[in-house]
């Protein structure tokens, strides 16, 4: 093993991948072996990650190369579980690189994975009848896999979203239900598997796809519908993104606009209300005043999203009435919808309500909205100053930033009781530059 190798199967082993593509832009092998004497792909494959298996196959390494014991670290890839691995070890245009009988051989072997499953395989393939280890892992920033650990082996149980990208890979178009059924067999909509079917039911576009994936939003289960309803979401983000996107944009409306009047489910009307907002539809507050009284929280709670602003007459006192529901997102909710107000002498006592709110989320949500609102009063400037005494960094931080928009002379102060913000704040949270920007308009030379 040369150094230049030796040091790319440690930058490997260490999952460092800016050093693994500057090792391999300064001439390291990408095929090189590590100390197992097996490909370096395999150890980012067994050690799941996905952005140094995505650097050694752009830079040459081979996915399908044949290893002693058969395999080729596209088949372990399809054993370890994370279509995130699975998918850079795959590499680009796979169906003009992969001969026909090695595209029969991946999809039967993800096919088996994924009937079997992971935790009868592991016991197949271990012959351990110890109890099997298992735990939630991040896949990727957005979804989530469950690992398992048995007999010195383990996987994760995306198969189901390898399979699904696997067939679009090689244009094999699964029927619609399977796709949903692959989505939703894991019960959760973080999972990957349910992206993997998401995204592929989003890019195809026939009519034919369209009309079997959308009959599922009146399956009896609420998670098909759900799952329906991601589907759409996708659909208008990707506008655009893809061809003939616009294709079917008027029937996912009134699909929407007709679904959310029946639909009851607490979590899959939420995620239709949102959706109507999304679609910028001109009755999405109509829709949502009859949701007004709905008896699950969560629906209640998407509703002051979908009034528009400034609120009407009839959405300002239904936005009153959710500033008293007992649950406190509810009135999270309505808070950030008054809070963006020109506040009338009787809605302003509301509003500082629940700025003084017994729960940190609906004070949190009052304050924010508070502090950008339309409202310059003495009343709420005072409000937002005793909030500087707050518990809660958030608070203070919005308080501060109330201030600020308001050109209170106190706000130098505000800022240095809000105390250190980390990165992430300053970074990204416009309320951190309000001390500047108070300072350029009111400071001589600022």
């Amino acid at each position: 093993m040369t150094e230049r190798n030796a040091a790319l199967a440690a930058a490997v082993r260490a999952g460092d991948t800016e050093r693994v593509r500057g090792l391999l832009e300064a001439g390291a092998a990408p095929d090189a072996a590590g100390e197992d004497g097996l490909p370096v792909l395999c150890t980012a494959v067994a050690a799941c990650d996905p952005a140094v298996a995505e650097a050694l196959v752009e830079a040459g390494a081979d996915p399908d190369r044949r290893l002693p014991d058969g395999t080729t670290p596209l088949l372990r890839a399809i054993e370890g579980g994370s279509p995130a691995v699975f998918e850079a070890a795959l590499g680009s245009d796979p169906r003009l690189r992969l001969a026909p009988e090695r595209r029969t051989e991946l999809l039967a072997a993800a096919r088996n994975w994924y009937e079997e499953g992971p935790q009868a395989r592991l016991r197949h393939l271990t012959g351990d009848p110890g109890p099997v280890r298992t735990r939630v892992v991040p896949e990727g920033e957005y979804h989530t896999l469950t690992e398992f650990t048995l007999g010195g082996r383990c996987v994760r149980d995306g198969h189901g979203g390898i399979l699904t990208s696997l067939e679009w890979a090689f244009r094999i178009l699964t029927p619609p239900g399977e796709l949903v059924a692959r989505a939703v067999r894991h019960g959760d909509p973080e999972h990957a598997d349910w992206w993997a079917s998401q995204w592929i039911l989003t890019e195809r576009r026939s009519a034919e796809t369209w009309a079997e994936t959308v009959a599922f939003h009146r399956h009896p289960d609420p998670l098909p519908r759900l799952f329906v309803a991601d589907v759409l979401g996708l659909q208008n983000l990707t506008e655009g993104l893809t061809p003939h996107a616009r294709r079917y944009e008027r029937e996912r409306l009134a699909l929407l606009r007709t679904w959310a009047e029946v639909e009851d489910d607490g979590v899959v009307l939420p995620r239709l209300l949102r959706a109507l907002v999304d679609e910028g539809f001109s009755g999405a507050a109509a829709v949502g005043l009859r949701h007004a009284g709905h008896g699950d929280a969560r629906v209640r709670r998407a509703v002051p999203d979908t009034f528009d602003r400034p609120l009407t007459p009839r959405t300002a006192e239904a936005v009153r009435d959710l500033c008293h529901d007992p649950d406190a997102g509810v009135r999270a909710a309505a808070a950030g919808a008054l809070g963006g107000e020109a506040l009338s002498a009787e809605d302003r006592p509301l509003l500082l309500a629940l700025l003084e709110d017994a729960d940190p989320q609906v004070a949190s949500q009052a304050a924010y909205a508070t502090a950008r609102g339309a409202d310059r009063s003495p009343q709420i400037t005072e409000a937002l100053a005793r909030l500087l005494d707050a518990g809660d960094q958030d608070i203070r931080l919005s308080a501060a930033y109330g201030l600020a928009l308001r050109d209170d002379p106190r706000t130098p102060d505000a800022y240095a009781r809000v105390g250190p913000l980390g990165r992430a704040e300053r970074e990204r949270d416009s309320r951190a530059d309000g001390l500047w920007r108070w300072k350029v308009r009111n400071e001589p030379g600022g």
